[in-house]
């Protein structure tokens, strides 16, 4: 059974969608580590290496994700995991913005895959899968 890390970084409190995250990946058939809210990337990565996760899937719904997000993957090449998956989605940024540039700058810092405000778990479940080549 494959190990995803979960949570919802930086100073972000919003618990009710990463529990369904949690709920739909359990029963997806991954061991789910769920980092909970107000995470550090060092949170995520330390949780990653502890249960030798293949994936890092990072929310955030209070619009300061792209901040709390630079420079992760930098973290996990320096802790030995620099090819773990990492996904992001959420409200990652403050405002409307256009949802493409948001993506560009998340995969320029690392991100393998982004997703915007709204979209439900359950339509990512196949990317998931194709990802960790299952």
């Amino acid at each position: 059974m494959k190990s995803i890390v979960i949570g919802v970084i930086g100073a972000d409190v919003h618990a009710v969608g990463n529990k369904i995250i949690e709920y739909t990946l359990t029963n997806a058939g991954y061991n789910v580590v769920n980092v909970g809210v107000l995470s550090s990337q060092e949170d995520f990565i330390n949780a990653a290496i502890e249960t030798d996760a293949k994936m890092i899937l990072v929310s955030s719904l209070y619009g300061h994700g792209e901040i709390d997000c630079r420079g992760m993957r930098e973290k996990c090449i320096e802790s030995g995991i620099g090819d773990i998956i990492l996904y992001a989605g959420g409200n990652l940024v403050v405002g409307k913005q256009d949802f493409e540039s948001v993506e560009k700058r998340f995969k320029e810092m690392g991100f393998d895959r982004v997703f915007p405000p709204g979209t439900p778990i359950e339509s990512v479940l196949d990317i998931i899968k194709a990802d960790l080549g299952e």
